[in-house]
């Protein structure tokens, strides 16, 4: 499913967030929102799951406006893995992964045994089926954000969001993590970070600066070191990794590259 911001512009409390932002995923990509803290990544996502609402502009699904959409079937088409929220601190884990089938449900209809077997397979695939009778609120933050890919992934949708899918994880899960997500051959958006878990797992990323798209492309193309230095107000180096060859972003803060050269000055 195609996935088409077109010209979106966003306004929280009066004060723009997002101006004039227009990009298109193309249908079982994998794409990378990026931008320091502040920069509009979650803003510009939760447009498409219809949480903020576009002052101008529209959101596409294969051509459809989202917001002119009955919300049931955005929510058969659009699955969220986002921070987990108050509602879901009294549940016990196999219930919280079972939320994500509600869109699929008639009326107030309980779970059947597909519900079940997609559920428990679900939490079979992020390592987290042991968990099923435990309390959600229990959980540690990597346990938690297993849980939440447990049910994005039990939605069936052919979309998928990711809202700082990495936070609370260590290394090994967080590269397990991008690893299936990149895998699944759906559309997926993810505000990540990490420069180089985009580089790894994503084909396109979006750099986001002060609200406003300021590029987009194949990351290799994209993350140059003056980009970078721009958007995070860091130097940064490119390098290979000695295994696979794959492209590097190396990091160090402009006050210690200034420091180190009043340094290198002293000693001359």
């Amino acid at each position: 499913m195609r996935v088409t911001f077109d010209r979106v512009s966003i306004s929280l409390g009066g004060a723009p967030v997002i101006q004039d932002a227009s990009l298109t995923i193309e249908p079982g990509h994998t794409v990378g929102i990026l931008g320091a803290n502040g920069s509009g990544k979650s803003t510009l996502l939760r447009s498409l799951y219809r949480v903020v609402k576009p002052t101008s502009g529209t959101v596409l699904l294969d051509g459809a406006d989202v917001w002119t959409m009955p919300l049931r079937k955005v929510a058969r088409n659009v699955a969220v893995m986002a921070q987990e929220s108050e509602s879901e601190f009294d549940l016990d884990v196999l219930d919280v992964v079972l939320l994500g089938r509600v869109p699929h449900r008639k009326g107030f209809g309980a779970d059947t045994q597909k519900d079940l077997h997609l559920a428990e397979q679900a939490l079979t695939d992020v390592g987290s089926l042991d968990f099923a009778s435990r309390a959600f609120s229990g959980l540690s933050g990597g346990e938690k954000q297993r849980v939440l890919l447990a049910r994005a992934l039990v939605q069936q949708s052919r979309v998928l969001v990711l809202d700082e899918p990495t936070n609370h994880l260590d290394i090994a899960f967080q590269l397990e993590l991008m690893h299936i997500i990149s895998n699944l051959g759906l559309t997926t958006i993810a505000a990540l970070h990490d420069l180089n878990l985009a580089i790894a797992h994503c084909d396109e990323v979006a750099v986001m600066q002060s609200g406003r798209l300021a590029a987009f492309g194949r990351p290799e193309d994209v993350l140059t070191p003056e980009l970078i230095g721009d958007v995070f107000g860091v130097h940064s180096h490119r390098l290979r990794h000695p295994e696979s060859g794959q492209l590097l972003i190396a990091y160090s803060s402009r006050q210690s590259r200034q420091t180190t050269s009043l340094q290198e000055k002293v000693q001359q």
